[in-house]
C-alpha cells in the first residue's frame, strides 16, 4: 500500500503543467586581470570564467553541475564544477573559445545546455592600455526557458529568487514540497563574491532605466529634426513637450 502511495506521488510530481513555462535569467562570461610586466610571458593573465544569476542569485536550485571545456593545451582541459558558484579560474596568455555545458537536476530536464564564450584577456579598444587594477570584463545575458515544467519542479522553485515563475493556469494546484533551508538557498549566490564589484548589472530595474534614457535621447533627436525642418521651410520652430512627441 505504501509503495502504491509513493508511486502515485511520483507521478503527480512528474506531471507536466500545460500552457506554462519557467525562465531563469543567467549571465556568463569572464573577468581577466593582467599580472603586470614582471609576469611570465605565458602566464600574463589570471582569469575566471563563470555562469551566475543575473542578479547574483544561487543557480544551484536549477543547475546540478557545469563543465568547462578549455583549450587542449591545458592540463585536464575538461573541468567539472559540481556545485555553485559555477566558475573556473586559470592563468595563461591566449584567448580561445570555452564551451560551458550546464547539466540540470533530474526534475528539470535531462538535456544539457551548451553555452559558447570567447575568453577575452585584452581590451577590445586598441587605445585601451593594460592595467593591473582594472580587469577586462566580458559578459552575456540570456534566459533559460523550460516549457511545460513538471509539477514537482514548479512547486520546488516557485518562490526562489533565481527563477521567474508565471501565474499558474486555472485549475492547477501544486503538490507540497519540503521547505528549503533559507541559509542553504543563499549558499551559492554571488552577492559577496570577491569579483562582484566588476559584475555588470542586468536587473530589470536597470534595463528599464536604460530604456527610459534611450527614449529621451530619441525624443530629443526628433525635436531637433523638427526644428531644422521648420527653419528650412521658413517657419518659426515650435517647441513641444516630451508628452507630445
Amino acid at each position: 500500500m505504501l509503495k502504491s502511495s509513493d508511486d502515485s506521488e511520483k507521478k503527480n510530481l512528474a506531471r507536466k503543467v500545460k500552457d506554462s513555462e519557467i525562465s531563469v535569467p543567467i549571465v556568463y562570461g569572464n573577468i581577466a586581470f593582467w599580472l603586470g610586466k614582471k609576469a611570465s610571458e605565458y602566464q600574463s593573465h589570471k582569469w575566471t570564467v563563470y555562469v551566475r544569476g543575473a542578479a547574483n542569485e544561487d543557480l544551484g536550485v536549477v543547475i546540478k553541475r557545469a563543465s568547462f571545456q578549455l583549450h587542449s593545451s591545458f592540463n585536464n582541459p575538461t573541468r567539472i564544477v559540481e556545485s555553485p558558484p559555477f566558475e573556473l579560474s586559470e592563468s595563461g596568455w591566449g584567448e580561445f573559445e570555452i564551451v560551458i555545458t550546464l547539466h540540470f537536476h533530474s526534475d528539470v530536464t535531462d538535456k544539457p545546455l551548451h553555452l559558447y564564450h570567447h575568453l577575452k584577456l585584452y581590451p577590445g579598444d586598441e587605445s585601451g592600455s593594460l592595467s593591473t587594477k582594472k580587469p577586462v570584463v566580458v559578459e552575456s545575458y540570456d534566459e533559460i526557458v523550460f516549457p511545460e515544467p513538471s509539477e514537482g519542479f514548479l512547486s520546488r522553485v516557485k518562490d526562489h529568487p533565481a527563477v521567474n515563475v508565471p501565474r499558474l493556469p486555472a485549475g492547477v494546484t501544486l503538490p507540497p514540497v519540503p521547505m528549503e533551508d533559507v541559509d542553504k538557498r543563499k549558499r551559492g549566490d554571488t552577492n559577496d563574491h570577491p569579483l562582484s564589484q566588476w559584475f555588470a548589472n542586468f536587473s530589470e530595474a536597470d534595463e528599464l532605466l536604460k530604456l527610459a534614457g534611450a527614449r529621451q535621447q530619441v525624443q530629443a533627436h526628433i525635436a531637433r529634426l523638427r526644428r531644422q525642418l521648420s527653419l528650412m521651410d521658413g517657419q518659426p520652430p515650435q517647441l513641444k513637450s516630451a508628452s507630445d512627441l
